[in-house]
């Protein structure tokens, strides 16, 4: 009996879901470091089943191997005492990365044309280069007398992995320098690798695995972190480039020579493989160089035009051709530069009227940037980051949002936004058949009063009488704006705290408010439109679908937009990713849109384009 007794005590629970890919990428290694690092705050064993294999979903590299592609499917399995807490936030978690690994769209070029002979070719980044056009070269130089011991070698290109990521966070390398180091953390470089020659095996298998195969772009992560413990073995690739403006040409650059490139007078780069969402792509595209991928035997040449807006490479152009070229490059530079340095000035239509443009955050450091890019305000501020991975004080709250607060005065503060795509490891939402119909939003934040309240009194607490505006995410009735609101006011009376300069709104992004809107204007302070909810609600299209899309320029989303915007009386923004979208900005401006919130690097040219509509 006693045996019986112990052996049900050990028996561990066992929880498991499955999952599908919709991202077009795949589950490729961005998204998959990012899924690694956030199991790791679980104590449950948690592993992925796919393809007749079972690995652990803290294995980087294993989880690679897999292969799987849009559509795959796959058993997310977790064992232990907390596994169903575990599968909970991670199923929503995993949902959210396959809405966040949006495919990259293909850069819209210009019709242009040349005298000479043109070589078309894909644009990663924008811009236009002359100079001329070289091979990339390297050779490995072995100075073992600055090398360190292997393990010490692997042990600082792993820390300067970390702190490449957590200096560059905010921006969109910062989850290339994760990936990779979470890859160089995998297993197979912890035990059994003790010297350089196993080392350079491992990779060389794991790159073999990956060879013609759709993730085979993945393969220059690996060359690059063997390259990056090899510097400090002593094992340097030195890279010879001029010392003037060049257009280099290569097969495929690592994420580490791109760095290197841009200590030099790179004025432009063409691959000749690759794809717009590989590492070297979002590197070129984040550095701001002309660059394009080509499919063609490029020759050097001692002049040649890369036109990247128009998707032309003219390796011998005529002096028209330059002529044009050169106009070209400063008509888009004075663009860029013209938007940058303007970029603390309001934007205002030719026609005299003045346009707000906010920055969508989500904590202190993505605040700080939007003010450095010349945002006017916040106009919103996501408070889920806060509440992601563990459930933060009071104390922990208020000193958050009154840091944010010292940065604008003009902020707009969402209150929490989960359920659906999104959960909470602490306060897990019942699974639901579509949670995108379910508990999300205020509907939770209405569950779970104690969270809401205590949010509620952070804010409060926090604001030091400063103007504010607080907004209900997912309001789908006049009765929850009503309730939430009324518990807002009495959280502050409980607390004595004076919330008569804060203004209460609601996202609107549940199609039926837009038949209630006469109802709601008498109610709420001011609206802010979510149009990738609303998008998706409209036109019954979930976002990440792998074959339904609904197009931006949408005549029905259009024209619900139209009507929202003649049908109240109150402030109304939009913030979401419409708002940035170059070929709609005119369409909302000319409905009387006269508040936009976006990404907070689109914002000097949402600006400039702004003042010349």
């Amino acid at each position: 009996m006693n045996f019986i007794k112990r052996l049900l005590k050990t028996k561990k629970t066992t929880v498991e879901t499955t999952l599908t890919i919709t991202s077009s990428n795949g589950f490729h290694l961005r998204p998959i470091a990012q899924f690694s690092n956030e199991v790791k705050q679980f104590e449950s064993t948690i592993t992925i089943v796919a393809k007749d294999q079972e690995v652990s979903s803290t294995q980087v590299n294993q989880i690679l191997s897999l292969g799987l592609e849009k559509g795959d499917s796959f058993i997310l399995r977790a064992i232990g005492d907390n596994s169903s807490d575990a599968i909970e936030y991670l199923e929503s978690y995993f949902q959210q990365l396959m809405i966040d690994d949006k495919e990259i769209e293909e850069i819209k070029q210009e019709k242009e044309s040349y005298e000479s002979i043109s070589i078309k070719g894909q644009t990663i980044g924008k811009g236009v280069a002359i100079a001329p056009i070289i091979e990339y070269e390297t050779y490995e130089r072995d100075d073992n007398r600055n090398g360190l011991a292997f393990r010490e070698a692997l042990k600082i290109a792993k820390k300067e992995l970390y702190e490449l990521y957590i200096k560059n966070k905010t921006t969109d390398e910062a989850q290339i320098f994760l990936a990779q180091q979470e890859l160089l953390s995998s297993d197979i470089f912890r035990y059994g690798c003790t010297n350089i020659k196993i080392f350079r095996n491992i990779i060389k298998d794991e790159i073999t695995k990956l060879e013609n195969t759709r993730f085979e772009s993945r393969i220059s992560d690996y060359k690059d972190i063997e390259q990056r413990v090899l510097s400090h073995l002593g094992i340097d690739t030195i890279i010879e480039l001029p010392n003037t403006p060049y257009i280099l040409v290569a097969e495929d650059l690592l994420p580490s020579e791109i760095m290197r490139l841009m200590d030099s007078q790179v004025a432009g780069v063409i691959l000749k493989k690759g794809t717009p969402t590989s590492h070297a792509s979002i590197l070129l595209r984040s550095f701001g160089v002309p660059s394009m991928i080509i499919d063609d035997i490029i020759t050097p040449s001692s002049e040649a035009i890369l036109d990247a807006n128009s998707g032309n490479i003219v390796v011998s152009p005529t002096s028209n051709d330059l002529e044009k070229a050169y106009n070209r490059q400063i008509a888009f530079k004075a663009f860029q530069e013209i938007g940058y340095q303007k970029r603390f000035e309001p934007a205002i239509t030719k026609d005299g009227k003045k346009i707000n443009i906010l920055a969508n955050t989500t904590d202190v450091i993505s605040a700080q940037e939007a003010k450095e890019k010349g945002a006017d305000g916040i106009g919103l501020l996501r408070t889920e980051f806060l509440f992601q991975e563990n459930r933060p004080t009071l104390e922990e709250q208020v000193l958050t949002y009154a840091e944010i607060m010292t940065i604008f005065d003009d902020i707009t503060i969402r209150t929490l936004d989960v359920g659906g795509d999104k959960a909470l490891p602490y306060a897990p939402i019942p699974k639901e058949p579509n949670p995108f119909l379910g508990i999300r939003g205020i509907r939770f934040s209405l569950q779970e009063q104690t969270l809401f309240r205590e949010q509620l009194l952070g804010i409060f607490l926090a604001h030091n009488q400063k103007p504010l505006k607080v907004m209900f995410p997912m309001v789908s009735s006049v009765q929850e704006f009503n309730q939430a609101k009324t518990i807002a006011k009495e959280v502050a009376q409980e607390n004595n705290v004076d919330i008569s300069n804060i203004k209460f709104g609601i996202m609107l992004e549940v199609p039926c408010v837009i038949f209630a809107l006469k109802e709601f204007d008498k109610i709420v302070d001011f609206y802010s439109i979510g149009t990738n909810d609303l998008t998706q609600y409209l036109f019954a299209t979930e976002r990440t679908h792998p074959s339904l899309h609904v197009s931006v320029n949408s005549p029905m989303l259009m024209s619900a937009l139209k009507m929202i915007k003649n049908n109240i009386t109150k402030p109304i923004s939009i913030c979401g990713e419409l708002a940035g979208m170059e070929e709609v900005t005119s369409k909302l401006l000319d409905m009387g849109y006269d508040t936009l919130s976006v990404s907070a690097k689109l914002i000097p040219s949402l600006k400039e384009r702004i003042r010349d509509s």
